[in-house]
């Protein structure tokens, strides 16, 4: 390549197009050049950078069809030397420092025309910013993980696993109805499996927080929306508690029914089924009432009451 553009930097010489300076700058652009190409060869990607942008701007000074041909090659190496640059970086695990090259990257190549290097520079920004946030998440700095991932989801809204990390961030520093809506993010994103479980048991604790503070109607809204996403005998009987505190019989017989149907084998079966008979009893209705003692006719504990309170049924 060195002895091609002496060659060049002769005729211009011999055919008097150039002044002699021209033909002095021509040949360090030249020498420029090829120095940065050696160092690219060997690897120094940074060194070879400097080299090419000083090529350019002597190539730039100098007139001829030779020397735009070379500012046009210049043109061309100097983005993809930026993007090189800013690859080794997120292979070093030096995220900050890739995502500024990045953009450097895609800002240099998109003033010489380089569409290509530009798109693929911004490309991988998000992924960069993912890589990072991840790495965060690893060791639990969920802190600073949280303003990175608002990145890459802001960057690609279709990054379910983002959103998935993003959720359990927020619910890990205690920003419980954001992690929510991230989780609701990563659910529609192809994490449903997993987002829709944690989703459902942060709306459980919810609910077991509100009940807990006498809260029933907070507790009953936040328990249905568990079952929305994941069905849970314990959110059924939580349910139960919930909606016969606040007077609501009915609601609470229903979902002492659910919590059988999802766990008949339940430790508590007899006691709940007792629950249903003698709620129902005292709210009339009779047939649910015969329905549950009957249940009950066999069991140790609950034998003796239920034949009497059929046989006092069914008179």
């Amino acid at each position: 390549m060195k002895r091609l553009f002496t060659i060049f930097a002769a005729a211009l010489l011999a055919a008097g197009i150039a002044s002699a300076q021209d033909v002095e700058t021509y040949n360090t652009a030249v020498e420029t050049f090829n120095n940065g190409a050696m160092a690219l060869q060997e690897d120094n990607k940074i060194e070879a950078l400097a080299q090419f942008k000083e090529a350019l701007n002597l190539f730039q000074k100098c007139e001829g069809d030779e020397a735009l041909e070379m500012v046009s090659k210049c043109k061309e190496v100097i983005p993809s030397t930026h993007l090189a640059i800013a690859k080794d970086l997120i292979n070093n695990q030096d995220f900050d420092a890739a995502v500024a090259a990045l953009k450097e990257a895609a800002a240099v190549a998109k003033e010489y025309g380089a569409e290509e290097v530009a798109l693929d520079a911004e490309n991988l920004v998000p992924e960069t910013l993912y890589r990072k946030a991840s790495a965060l998440v690893k060791v639990k700095d969920f802190a600073n993980a949280i303003p990175v991932l608002n990145d890459v989801v802001a960057a690609d809204s279709t990054n379910g696993q983002a959103y998935l990390y993003l959720g359990q961030a927020l619910l890990s520093t205690g920003s419980t109805d954001e992690g929510i809506e991230a989780l609701k993010q990563a659910s529609a994103n192809g994490k449903s499996n997993v987002a829709d479980k944690l989703i459902g048991n942060t709306y459980l604790k919810k609910g077991q927080a509100a009940l807990k503070g006498g809260k029933y109607a907070e507790a009953i809204e936040a328990i249905n929306s568990a079952n929305q996403y994941i069905e849970n005998a314990q959110a059924y009987k939580l349910l139960a508690s919930a909606n016969m505190k606040s007077g609501k019989t009915a609601d609470a017989l229903e979902a002492y029914k659910k919590y059988l149907a999802v766990n008949p084998n339940a430790n508590d079966a007899a006691d709940v089924i007792a629950t249903i008979a003698v709620s129902a009893q005292k709210a009339g209705d009779k047939a649910t009432a015969i329905e549950y003692y009957s249940k009950l006719e066999n069991d140790p504990k609950y034998g003796a009451t239920a034949k009497a309170q059929l046989a006092l049924l069914k008179k």
